[in-house]
């Protein structure tokens, strides 16, 4: 298993966090068989203030090529990305039209 962390920021407006976090209350299903047919075991985002962190669980074989390939040729989540794109904005430092930025790991206690 592999494990991945990515941060994104918000826009700072509560009335559009409370909305994402509703969006994320019920995910819809296509979305959800996406995430898991891409090889990804668990996810979970976590907010403090408008900082996300998302925390990838994926297979050995997980590849962001491939998903990259997979979401592209599926119309729900570009639908679903072009909405959730509604509520985020980059990171200082992305690259044009970079959302999620992959952080490094720094310390770990067991390793």
């Amino acid at each position: 298993m592999k494990r991945y962390c990515f941060a994104l920021d918000l826009k700072d407006d509560a009335g559009l966090i409370r909305e994402y976090e509703e969006y994320h209350r019920a995910v819809w299903p296509e979305i959800i068989g996406s995430i898991r047919n891409s090889g990804i075991l668990d996810m979970e985002i976590y907010r403090t203030g408008t900082r996300l962190f998302m925390i990838l669980d994926t297979h050995d074989s997980f590849s962001f090529e491939k998903k990259a390939e997979m979401d592209a040729a599926d119309a729900k989540v570009q639908e679903w990305e072009d909405l959730m794109w509604k509520y985020q904005r980059q990171l200082p430092g992305a690259k044009p039209g970079e959302k999620w930025m992959l952080l490094d790991r720094i310390f770990s206690l067991n390793n």
